[in-house]
């Protein structure tokens, strides 16, 4: 147990307080964001809707790379540099267009008898999502912002080259217990067992939903 004190004491706390901000931060929002979204693409599209959709998911073919040099200098004019709270929201612009995707597929799966029949007994928009849409896609939505927490919680890149110390999350304090003198491996697995723990529980407490969830878009 010592090697967990030797974590503690290079100052375990702060990182995981960061991730667990811009985690379950930019989960919620992208998850806000995602739901309407998926819907005005799925239940009730818009005028090109597969243009929106395409064009959502080719933000994600560029590597990362290939913009965290005009991110820096962005953030670094604006002194935005080591700002969690900047971390959380570039975590909402990776992970939306994955969440739309995920939310489409689970949403297709929705009988669309039930929603005419909410339709006509004059439920809204906001009342046909929220009392008709999300009961039936609830397991896709937990699936969905499981997905999206793992993601921004293992995030290294960004948060390596746009952060120094303030704002630094649990990936970057990993690779800090490798330096010039070798690789602390002992101490490095026990960060690491902690760094893992909170994912493993929240897989663990939405296991069914995430099994049903992810089985919500397959092909039968």
């Amino acid at each position: 147990f010592e090697n967990f004190d030797k974590v503690f004491d290079r100052g375990f706390g702060p990182f995981l307080v960061n991730s667990l901000i811009a985690s379950i931060g930019s989960t919620v929002l992208v998850m806000l964001l995602a739901v309407p979204a998926a819907y005005a693409l799925t239940i009730r599209p818009i005028l090109r809707w597969r243009d929106a959709l395409f064009f959502l998911i080719s933000t994600r073919f560029m590597p990362f790379a290939a913009v965290v040099i005009p991110l820096y200098l962005l953030l670094s004019t604006f002194l935005l540099l080591d700002n969690i709270w900047v971390i959380m929201v570039l975590y909402v612009g990776m992970n939306l267009p994955i969440a739309v995707w995920m939310m489409r597929s689970f949403l297709e799966e929705v009988p669309r008898e039930i929603i005419e029949a909410a339709q006509l007994d004059g439920a809204g928009v906001g009342k046909e999502i929220m009392r008709v849409v999300m009961p039936v896609v609830a397991p896709g939505t937990a699936a969905a912002a499981l997905i999206v927490f793992i993601f921004a919680w293992n995030e290294y890149f960004l948060v390596f080259n746009l952060t120094a110390n303030s704002a630094r999350t649990l990936p970057p304090f990993l690779g800090s217990f490798v330096d010039a003198r070798g690789q602390f491996l002992a101490t490095l697995s026990a960060a690491a067992t902690l760094s893992v723990t909170p994912v493993v529980v929240a897989g663990w407490v939405a296991q069914k939903r995430l099994v049903r969830g992810l089985s919500m878009g397959a092909l039968k």
